[in-house]
């Protein structure tokens, strides 16, 4: 296995114990991104997952809907995308994104994977669960999300209706580094 695909593995891991964690009556719950609720922030990372496998000329397998089973959607789109990373072949393939040439694997890694450590935390705060993240897990976000530009937080910029990070939200200089990473993403860690 490779380095992204046991990365991806560990976050997807947490990403689904607190997506398992949700209470029936939770998932309507206001997320901190305004426009979702919970069981949206899990529809975004199964439409996201989605994306990733569009460069192979892949869909996601057919599975529950968000609205009648996210956590048993989310574990579907899981497993597309493990079937992708475990395969060398396919994962080595050069796909061309919005940063640049690629690989597959490294798509996946940059984009999705990632967003399984912060959507983590926006599903986290909306249901009410525990929403720290993993320190080593900020320590290397952190850096990348000091250097997000404009255009990332610039609605549309990347196609009609999408939002790659919103405003950045001020945190003390002083603020613990998870505060100091959800600001940069444009979260209030309050």
């Amino acid at each position: 296995m490779s380095e992204i695909a046991d990365r991806y593995r560990r976050r997807a891991d947490a990403f689904e114990q607190t997506a398992a964690n949700v209470g029936p009556d939770c998932w309507s719950n206001q997320s901190p991104c305004d426009d979702w609720k919970a069981r949206d922030v899990v529809g975004h990372i199964v439409d996201m997952h989605g994306v990733m496998l569009r460069p192979l000329g892949r869909g996601l397998t057919e599975a529950a809907s968000i609205t009648d089973d996210p956590l048993d959607a989310y574990r579907s789109a899981r497993a597309d995308i493990e079937a992708v990373l475990d395969d060398p072949d396919l994962a080595g393939i050069q796909c061309e994104t919005p940063m640049g040439p690629m690989t597959i694997e490294q798509h996946i890694d940059g984009v999705v994977s990632s967003d399984l450590i912060i959507h983590r935390w926006d599903l986290a705060r909306a249901t009410g669960q525990d929403d720290t993240i993993d320190p080593d897990e900020v320590e290397r976000m952190l850096p990348i999300a000091q250097h997000i530009g404009d255009e990332m937080r610039t609605p549309g910029a990347f196609g009609p209706g999408i939002v790659v990070f919103g405003p950045e939200v001020a945190v003390p200089a002083d603020a613990p580094p998870q505060h100091r990473l959800l600001g940069l993403l444009g979260r209030d860690p309050g």
